[in-house]
């Protein structure tokens, strides 16, 4: 039977009842190694865990189809897989065009990893296409896009990079973390790979690191899954379990974040002591348009900065108390982050050096009530 609708799809995708039980959760396949049925007799093709594992397989499975691709892979985190994907289609000598805010582990993985290794790399404010065309290169192999951006929420034209990707003979790379499958499917408007922290979003509850890429070609599915077999940076078979958990109520716990950063917003960009607020559902965002087009809705990610400088960012972060003070993002729990000092410490002194008055919020499902409460005493003198 076919699936079209996507809570039907994360909920069934890949996750067929077992044979043998009937159990209708898949079972986790604790196992590194497979009994074979005679010298090269798999069965199902399983024969060592890092190749390949039925419970790996499933979240890979689900995972595709919830971002209509051709085939996912899942790996032990999202960098795991943004490495595995940048050496399977970049050699020495190669460019990639990066987001001119990048994630600072992105970011770090192409300033102090790849660059080592002889791919260089441009950073380009991603929501001007014309920009993005005038830095292609003839060694250009790929535009990364982030779309919303982390931390600063700017928006990309998935398919008009698409094009300027493809009228070049790149790919288009579009990490969907910040957005996740159901408010937006970057390969449905052009993209040729989708990334994915799982830890985020689709894990969805701060228990499990995975990362996840899911390719539009079949051909490009097999050189990553070669790369990831030879590789090895493969989530392993508990890590897939919680995270297609958690991929289960996707769709309705990203109901509640975007209606909780919603209000958040409202009580934000009225508030005296804030000085700008970065979200793409503001009309006077830049990126405003672009995003009621490509996305369902638009995120659970906030971000915006005080007046009173680092200082004053600091002691916001300090004071909040519903909003837990921490690096990651996407989990039902609200968190609270000074980028500056934290996720993008990487990037400072850099032409990606993100404002030290700048705090980013991942605005979780609790009462909406109690985090705006949260904010304003934490806002107060």
């Amino acid at each position: 039977m076919t699936f079209e609708g996507f809570e039907t799809l994360a909920i069934h995708a890949g996750q067929e009842a077992d044979a043998e039980t009937g159990a209708v959760v898949v079972p986790i396949y604790q196992t590194s190694t497979y009994r074979q049925d005679g010298v090269g007799g798999l069965r199902g093709g399983y024969e060592y865990s890092r190749s390949a594992n039925p419970t790996r397989t499933a979240l890979e499975e689900c995972v595709a189809a919830l971002e209509s691709g051709a085939r996912g892979l899942a790996f032990a985190s999202g960098m795991a897989a943004e490495d595995t994907l940048l050496r399977t289609i970049a050699k020495p000598g190669d460019h990639v065009i990066i987001p001119g805010d990048a994630y600072g582990g992105t970011y770090r993985l192409f300033s102090r990893v790849l660059e080592r290794w002889g791919v260089s790399w441009d950073a380009v404010g991603l929501s001007d296409p014309a920009a993005v065309r005038a830095a292609v290169r003839p060694e250009t192999v790929a535009i990364w896009v982030e779309t919303p951006t982390n931390p600063l929420l700017n928006i990309a034209d998935i398919a008009a990079l698409a094009d300027v990707a493809h009228d070049a003979g790149a790919l288009l790379i579009v990490d969907n973390t910040f957005a996740s499958p159901y408010l937006q499917q970057p390969i449905t408007l052009g993209a040729d790979v989708v990334v994915h922290s799982t830890t985020k979003y689709l894990g969805g509850h701060s228990d499990v690191v995975g990362g996840a890429l899911v390719a539009a070609d079949p051909e490009l599915a097999e050189r990553l899954a070669f790369h990831q077999n030879a590789m090895g940076a493969v989530a392993g078979p508990f890590d897939a379990w919680l995270t297609l958990r958690g991929v289960k109520t996707l769709a309705v716990r990203m109901d509640r974040h975007c209606a909780n950063a919603e209000r958040v917003v409202e009580e934000l960009t009225r508030h005296p002591e804030v000085a700008q607020v970065y979200y793409p559902g503001l009309p006077d965002h830049p990126g405003y348009k672009v995003a009621v087009e490509q996305m369902r809705a638009f995120g659970g990610m906030v971000s915006f900065r005080v007046r009173g400088g680092e200082e004053r960012a600091l002691r916001v972060c300090d004071r909040a108390r519903v909003f837990t003070l921490g690096e990651s993002l996407g989990g039902v729990e609200s968190l609270i982050e000074h980028p500056a000092r934290m996720t993008h410490a990487s990037a400072a002194g850099s032409p990606l050096e993100v404002p030290n008055d700048l705090i980013r919020l991942s605005v979780g499902i609790e009462s909406a009530d109690d985090l705006v409460a949260d904010l304003l005493q934490a806002l107060g003198d």
